[in-house]
């Protein structure tokens, strides 16, 4: 079995920020796939069903960003998930909107969430998808920005990387984290005008 779990922060207040594109990719890829996710599992919200025709269980913590870790590690060791089974999906400042980028494992690069889920795990070697919601203007508060909602503009290349780590994910249950990373880092086609 996979598990998915996307990050971010719980409550409507922060549905549709910057730092929730993690549950959302994670939301839209349980639509797709007819998963409820609507069970209440240690700290999290999941829901089982299959993807590609593999069980997954798609999961994001019922705590704040950069408190997940215990929630994630907890849902591996009850589920027995192997940790090359485990994606975390979530949001990177250092990424434009609209990119998406599949790493095996790596470095939390400074997000507070992502480092949260090392230390529970205790190691990076676990496979992460990145969804980039760019950089604040300047002088804007990095912590302030990815709490806001983006622009309309922002919001049309955000969707289009939301639907096109939908489709990298199922790639990656399907064919493999190669596949994933050939799909998921490549540049998006822009449309010409």
């Amino acid at each position: 079995m996979r598990l998915i779990v996307g990050l971010g922060n719980p409550g409507r207040r922060y549905r549709g920020t910057r730092h929730n594109m993690g549950r959302e990719v994670v939301e839209h890829l349980a639509a797709a796939c007819g998963i409820r996710l609507d069970a209440r599992d240690g700290r999290a919200t999941t829901g089982g069903g299959t993807v590609a025709g593999q069980r997954v269980l798609l999961a994001w913590p019922e705590t704040y960003m950069n408190v997940a870790g215990p929630a994630v590690a907890d849902l591996r060791r009850r589920h027995r998930i192997a940790l090359a089974h485990l994606l975390v999906v979530y949001d990177d400042l250092d990424l434009p909107p609209g990119t998406i980028r599949f790493r095996e494992q790596g470095s939390a690069g400074g997000h507070n969430g992502l480092q949260s889920v090392i230390e529970a795990l205790g190691t990076t070697a676990f496979p992460r998808l990145r969804v980039g919601i760019g950089r604040p203007p300047a002088g804007m508060d990095p912590a302030d920005y990815v709490l806001e909602r983006p622009t309309p503009e922002e919001r049309a290349r955000l969707d289009d990387a939301v639907a096109r780590a939908v489709e990298g994910i199922v790639q990656w249950v399907r064919d493999g984290p190669q596949a994933a990373m050939r799909f998921c880092n490549a540049r998006p086609v822009t449309p010409r005008s």
